[in-house]
This record gives C-alpha cells, sequence and structure tokens, in this order.
C-alpha cells in the first residue's frame, strides 16, 4: 500500500484544477513535502503561498513539461532541492477541442507532447532513483477519451491512447523487473474543473465532480490499484467495445448515450 504519509509527493499542472485539489489533499493526508509544477507561473506562485500557509513544505517549479530540456532541469532541480520522488503525479494536460482538419499542425506536436510525451520524460527523469531505493508510484491522469474515439476530440485522444499503453507497459516492466515500483492509471470520463467547459452529457453518463474524483485518485493510489476509472461505467467500455460490432458500439455508445454528441458545445477553459 502506497501512503502519503511523510511521502515528497510531484504534481505536474499543480497549480489548478484537479491538479491543486490533489495537491491539497496529499499535505492533509501528512506529505512531508509537495512539488508543484506548472506552466503558469502567477497561478502557480498563488497555490504555492496559500498552501504554504497550512504547510511549510511546499515547493513550486514553472516548466512547460512540452519541453523534454525544462522537465530535465526542473526535475535535477527538484532533486537536489528536495530529494527523491516518492509519488509522482503526472496530471499536465491540455485539449484543443476542434475537428481534426481545423488543427495546425502547432496544435498536434504541443498536445502530444503535453499529455502523451511528457508523463515519459517526466517519468524518466525520476524512475531510476525509486528504482534504486525499490519504493515508488508513478501516477498517470490519462482519461477515458484513450479507450473510445470521439469527435472534436481525434488528436486528444490520441495522446491519451498513448499515455496509457505507455503506462500499462511500464506497469509491467516494474512488476517483472521487480522493482517495487508502483504504477497506475487514471482514466476518468470529463471532470467538471473549467478544462472542458461547454461540454454537455446524459444523465446515464455524469460529469465527474473534482472532489468525488479526487477522493477516487487519492484512494486509487493508496490501495495501490492499477486503474481508476470513474464514473463505474467508464470500467465497462472495453468490454462492450471488444463484444460489440462497431456499428452498434457507435450506435449505443455515440448516438443512445450521446457521448459522440459532448463536444459540439464545447468552448474550452473560461476561467
Amino acid at each position: 500500500m502506497s501512503s502519503f504519509h511523510n511521502a515528497v509527493v510531484l504534481v505536474t499542472g499543480g497549480a489548478s484544477g484537479i491538479g491543486r485539489l490533489m495537491a491539497v489533499q496529499a499535505l492533509h493526508k501528512g506529505c512531508a513535502t509537495m512539488v508543484l509544477w506548472d506552466i503558469d507561473e502567477q497561478r502557480l506562485n498563488g497555490t504555492v503561498a496559500e498552501l504554504s500557509a497550512h504547510s511549510g513544505a511546499v515547493h513550486g517549479y514553472r516548466v512547460d513539461v512540452s519541453d523534454p530540456e525544462q522537465i530535465r532541469a526542473a526535475a535535477d532541480a527538484v532533486l537536489r532541492d528536495v530529494g527523491p520522488v516518492d509519488i509522482l503525479i503526472n496530471n499536465a494536460g491540455i485539449v484543443v477541442g476542434k475537428y481534426f482538419h481545423e488543427h495546425t499542425p502547432a496544435e498536434i506536436v504541443r498536445t502530444m507532447a503535453v499529455n502523451a510525451q511528457a508523463p515519459m520524460h517526466t517519468t524518466l527523469a525520476f524512475l531510476p532513483s525509486m528504482i534504486e531505493r525499490r519504493r515508488g508510484h508513478v501516477v498517470t491522469i490519462s482519461s477515458a477519451a484513450g479507450m473510445v474515439g470521439n469527435p472534436k476530440m481525434s488528436v486528444y485522444a490520441a495522446s491519451k491512447w498513448a499515455a496509457i499503453g505507455w503506462s500499462d507497459s511500464l506497469r509491467l516492466e516494474m512488476e517483472r523487473l521487480g522493482t517495487g515500483v508502483h504504477v497506475t492509471c487514471v482514466t476518468p470520463y470529463y471532470i467538471n474543473t473549467g478544462m472542458f467547459d461547454g461540454v454537455k452529457s446524459s444523465f446515464i453518463i455524469p460529469i465527474n465532480e473534482p472532489g468525488a474524483a479526487v477522493r477516487s485518485i487519492m484512494r486509487g493510489v493508496e490501495r495501490n490499484a492499477l486503474h481508476v476509472r470513474m464514473p463505474l461505467i467508464v470500467y465497462t467500455l472495453q468490454l462492450w467495445k471488444g463484444l460489440l460490432p462497431t456499428r452498434w458500439f457507435d450506435l449505443i455508445i455515440g448516438k443512445w448515450l450521446k457521448v459522440y454528441t459532448t463536444m459540439d458545445e464545447f468552448t474550452g477553459r473560461t476561467r
């Protein structure tokens, strides 16, 4: 069982949204040192100041995780300033929300860099010390979009499919090598944090509320869960996708449950 108590925890994208909420919960659970990475320096400084008022051991680093060199430099600084990380939460993510043909090449590159490549580069920087100490936990916040395609999410879905495939493979490697390092992949449906403002969903598949989502994630990490999926219906997606012919799946999931129209009124973060 992994424990946040007395642990060094690093959260990417930790200045807002569920990243900030996970940091707050980790501190409540007795985390010894909290390390936050974020590209928004002003928001990062505000979050660090706020959390430091309740716990002095909070460190913030301005990092653009789309840049492997910045990841490497920030990781070196963390290892020097704080020491080895016990629980790494790869949380930073972006979404464009357009039909594929409307994307610019730069949007494709950045989405893949932040959502798919950054967790790899960040983990690569901290994993050796975990393996050396024979303990640690790598958590990657992916998405249910990594299991089911959706209009206006083609590049986002591709990046999250990549994150899931990498995380599952990393888990198998750590187990085969007997490293003692745990790996958890989180695949939530939409979470109401502002990132997906404008999204509409049916009552059958509710949009996750941030507080409940964070509690599920933290509980999953503490239990060394291989996967954390929310709401519960997300656990059945791969089963139905494997059993049903594609057109039936499109009809039931896409049309009847209206998943394929959830992004029609997407606006993105406005707050």
